[in-house]
């Protein structure tokens, strides 16, 4: 069929002539609604969003001389972000000299871990990033 026959079929029944496939030998038409069709899938779009659970990345920092009630409150802050189901990127920072104590961080870390493990739990152990040691915890189901 002619691209003007399929023009005037459309403007009959008051409809839009849309070109599906342009590049294709004929080119493919569909007549339709053209608005319906946009309002449709933005719709459709829109559904998909309201199923996806955003996933967050909350940070909390940490030096390796934190005292033991500073280290709670950090750890209380993580339970909450843990309890609202987002994940906590736990950074520990070693500056100048206390590269040298490596062995220092990676207690804090750990006893930090230890303190948070009721509400979740690290996907992957500590690691070193520059200077910084790094772990991230992903909430309990």
């Amino acid at each position: 069929m002619s691209a003007r026959e399929a023009q005037l079929i459309a403007n009959e029944r008051n409809l839009d002539l849309v070109m599906i496939s342009p590049n294709a030998q004929p080119p493919v038409c569909r007549i339709m609604d053209y608005g319906k069709y946009k309002y449709e899938q933005a719709r459709k779009e829109k559904e998909s969003k309201k199923k996806q659970k955003v996933v967050t990345v909350k940070e909390v920092r940490l030096r390796p001389g934190i005292e033991s009630n500073d280290l709670n409150t950090k750890a209380n802050n993580a339970i909450k972000f843990l309890k609202k189901g987002d994940k906590v990127k736990v950074e520990l920072r070693f500056r100048g000299r206390e590269l040298g104590h490596k062995d220092l961080g990676k207690e804090v870390m750990l006893k930090f871990i230890d303190i948070v493990k009721e509400f979740g739990e690290p996907a992957k152990p500590p690691k070193f990033e520059g200077n910084n040691m790094v772990v991230i915890i992903d909430p309990k189901k």
